[in-house]
This record gives structure tokens, sequence and C-alpha cells, in this order.
């Protein structure tokens, strides 16, 4: 009753006295706490200052919590930017501060772990999004019975595996195909069921977002979004987007219909906006139309206004660049909404009924 989820006596912090732990507190300051002597408030003293988190934070279980504007492992450093600039690093896209579930700390959410002994957070992300916890029927901080044990948590959302559906997972979809049937079926000629912009379910895709008119298709394979630049933009305005493609118009052409094929600049002076910092026109990396760089179509993974960036240097998910569901932008995805995750893997947008 005195081993901890290690098998260690009162965490080697104590002594064990009738099933119950008595922990080592000699000194009389009562530092060594918990059911199992497992937290260690002298962790949080400063060794320069003896104070309890540098005196700018509080200790629980070993950790320091430290006031706005101070961060560190026991708060002894003061944060180099203004207040403004660390909420809105703070800030979740439900616009709640850390998701109301942690505390913002010079631009960084340190999120309030039900378990801070524990070796993975079921609450985490970078503004505290993911509640892990929403993913079990029961709750067990030392249980893996994630989605009834039918599905993957992603961020505190259950991905159900094939003939099974609910919140949790929990209840079962009867089907007439097999799993591999029924993958197969969504797949088409993509190699990720629906595209891997929605949820395959007997056969038959439902795209995300639900409801949404952008992607569209049997497999999901269309994806109007495709058509929009990072500021949603379809075609620049001078075309029209058919199946996630620009149909350009007259006078226009481009990936995007960005680039229009009259230009009333002169040849020096479209060079001149095509130089990059070190004076090389568009990197050397692509030719330069009316002041715009145009990346070579033989390396499809260059990109950027100067041809500077390189769209391989953006995560993967199943081989997909941003998983399809956002914009490489200069190595980072940029994803569409509805969509979370260093590569855009995660949905987490509105619920299927």
């Amino acid at each position: 009753m005195c081993k901890n989820s290690q098998d260690i006596i009162c965490s080697n912090a104590g002594t064990c006295h009738c099933g119950r732990c008595k922990c080592d507190n000699s000194d009389g300051n009562g530092l060594v706490y918990g059911k199992f002597c497992e937290c260690d408030d002298r962790e949080c003293i400063d060794d320069e200052t003896e104070e309890i988190c540098g005196g700018h934070g509080k200790c629980y279980c070993g950790n320091c919590y430290c006031q706005a504007g101070w961060h560190g492992d026991k708060c002894e450093f003061q944060c180099d930017i203004t207040p403004w600039e660390s909420k809105r690093r703070c800030t979740s896209p439900d616009g709640r501060v850390c998701s109301n579930r942690g505390i913002c700390v010079c631009g960084e959410c340190s999120c309030h772990d039900v378990d801070p002994t524990g070796d993975w957070g079921d609450i985490h992300g970078d503004t505290c999004e993911c509640d892990e916890r929403d993913c079990k029927a029961v709750y067990d901080r030392y249980s893996d019975d994630f989605c009834s044990g039918h599905g993957q948590c992603n961020c505190g959302r259950c991905d159900c595996k094939v003939g099974w559906y609910g919140k949790k997972c929990e209840h079962p979809r009867s089907c007439p195909l097999s799993a591999e049937e029924s993958i197969k079926k969504c797949q088409g000629s993509s190699a990720l069921p629906c595209s891997g912009r929605g949820k395959c379910e007997c056969g038959e895709c439902t795209c995300y977002p639900p409801g949404g008119s952008r992607v569209y298709g049997k497999t999901c394979e269309c994806d109007d979004r495709r058509c929009e630049d990072l500021d949603g933009v379809v075609c620049g305005g001078h075309g029209t987007c058919s199946c996630g493609r620009c149909v350009c118009g007259r006078g226009w052409f481009g990936k995007l219909c960005q680039h229009p094929r009259k230009c009333n600049l002169t040849e020096e002076q479209s060079r001149s906006l095509c130089e990059s910092a070190d004076g090389v026109l568009c990197s050397g990396k692509g030719s330069c139309h009316c002041g715009k760089c145009i990346c070579s179509a033989e390396e499809w993974y260059i990109s950027g206004e100067f041809c500077d960036c390189d769209d391989r240097d953006c995560d993967k998910h199943d081989g997909l660049i941003c998983t399809g569901n956002g914009i490489c932008s200069c190595g980072n995805c940029e994803c569409w909404d509805g969509w979370n995750g260093n590569a855009c893997e995660i949905w987490l947008g509105t619920e299927y009924p």
C-alpha cells in the first residue's frame, strides 16, 4: 500500500507505517509530502537566494509555477517580452489564455496537469488545448484504455477505428464490408483513405469539415482550399477553382493566377524587385516576371517570394506535406481551419453528429 507506481516504497523519501507513508521532514518544514511522499518542494529552492521559486512563484509537488514576467525551473529569469506579446502567444484559437487549463509564463503555457509527477501530461499542447482525459470513459491516470480500446486519442478527441463510433468509440457499427475492404474503397487512387481529408465509414467517405463545400468528391479528392492563398483569396481573384486547381481568366497565369501576362515594368525595374538581399535573382532557383519570381517547376519544393524556401522542410504525416490539410509556408505548416498539429494531422473542428 506504500508503493508508488514504480514499486518504490514511499518514493525513498519516507517510511511505511501500517500501509501509510510517513514522509521525512526532520527539519519540520513539511516540504516532502504526498500519498507516497512523491512531492519534494525542496526541488523548488533557488540555490542562490535560498527562496522557494526565487520568490517569484509558487511550488507544487516540486515544480515552480512562476508569476507573470518570470520563468525558468526556479523562476530565476525575468521575461524579455511585453505582457501583451506574452498573452498573445499563450492565447488558444478559441480566445482563452492557455485554454483555461494553465498559466502563461513569458509567452509559454505551463499546463495544469493533474499529476505533475507523471511522465506524460494529460493536459498538453502549446496553449494547453489538448486534454487526454476526454478520451477515457472512466479517468485513470495510469490506464491506457483510451477511446474504449477502439481508437486513437488525438489532442483529447477520439479517432475511432473502422467499425466503431461515438465520442469515446464505445458503439460498434455494423457493416457488410471487412475493415480492409472498407479502407480500400475509401482510398480510390489516393495513398490515404479519403485522401487524408475525411472519415471512412463502411467504404464511404465523409469529408472534413462536416457540412463544408470546399472539400468534396467520392474519396474527398477535391480540395478547393488549394486554390486559396494565405489570405484566403481564391485564385488571386483572377480565376475560378475546379477540384482544387485554378482555371485562370484571360491575361493571367500561375498556380494561383497571380501573374499578369502583360507587364508595365521595364526589364531593369522587374529584375530589381526579384533580387534577394544577396543580390541574386530569385535565389538562382527561378525566373523573374514583372517583378515577381516564378520558381522552377523542375524543383517542385522550391517556394517563397524569392524562391528561397524549401517545402521539404515542412512536417509530413503519412508521407504528405502538412497532411494535405494546410499550406507549407517557408518550412512551416499553416493549417486550415479545424486542423492542428505540426503537420496539420489532427482534426479539432466540428464533431460529426
